[in-house]
């Protein structure tokens, strides 16, 4: 399976948390679980350039980890005060019993092992501490979304890059996880039109990131076409987004 290489894409992630992308739901998500469960230590494994970490230090001590130097570098850059480590998923530098919360959010698919993420987040935390998956579920069938529409090949990769929440929910409950719960955590809904779908990056999404050149390049042909025949039509075209994020959490009993 190909992986997008996030040292190059750091520069540019976070212009998807501005306007429509801010995931307010998620944050108040993340907020509600640490003051219920009354966390004190948390880690976020796959914390990009740091985003949820800086919403989330000034009430807890929190750690993070990625693999991806540049994010981290980033994530160094801006206000983030946490401590920053480099590594992977499936193999957690920590010692046993350290987070009362492990989270991670739209990340899970780019881990090497998800099921042995999830072994480790269970070794990690505390006696009823929670880990929290948060992010897409395509095999729901239910989003809409132009990426899907216009650049082939995007939603069969999803397909086999994400896990559903109900296989994210097996793996929680074969390690020990109780109390698992499935919630949505954000809905990104709107629509894009003729005037804001354009220009569009190859780094505004993993989706885009992974396809070639010539990939990328057919699919924005295709939303020129889709533009001018409307156009000609004088009709109004719109480009949508509608699209769940679920968090899956689980009570680790041990």
């Amino acid at each position: 399976m190909k992986t997008v290489n996030y040292d190059k894409v750091a520069d540019g992630y976070d212009k998807r948390y501005k306007e429509a992308y801010k995931q307010n739901g998620i944050a108040s998500k993340l907020l509600d679980l640490i003051h219920t469960v009354k966390a004190r230590r948390v880690l976020e494994v796959g914390c990009g350039t740091g985003h949820w970490l800086g919403l989330l230090q000034e009430y807890i001590h929190a750690i993070g980890i990625d693999l991806s130097h540049g994010m981290l570098q980033k994530a160094a850059m801006s206000n983030v005060a946490c401590l920053l480590v480099r590594g992977e998923a499936n193999c957690l530098p920590f010692a046993a019993q350290t987070f009362d919360v492990v989270f991670c959010v739209n990340a899970i698919h780019h881990f090497r092992s998800q099921s042995e993420f999830v072994v480790e987040a269970h070794r990690l935390l505390k006696p009823d501490g929670v880990l929290a998956v948060i992010g897409m579920n395509p095999h729901t069938g239910k989003d809409r979304w132009f990426i899907y529409d216009y650049f082939q090949g995007t939603y069969d990769a999803d397909l086999c890059r994400y896990p559903s929440t109900r296989t994210i929910s097996d793996w929680m409950k074969s390690v020990g996880f109780e109390q698992i719960t499935e919630q949505v955590a954000e809905r990104l809904h709107y629509d894009k039109c003729t005037k804001n779908v354009l220009p569009l990056s190859k780094d505004f999404t993993s989706q885009l990131s992974l396809l070639t050149d010539v990939e990328y390049a057919k699919g924005i042909g295709r939303i020129k076409a889709a533009i001018s025949k409307a156009k000609e039509a004088e009709e109004d075209i719109f480009f949508p987004v509608d699209i769940s994020l679920t968090m899956v959490k689980g009570h680790a009993i041990k």
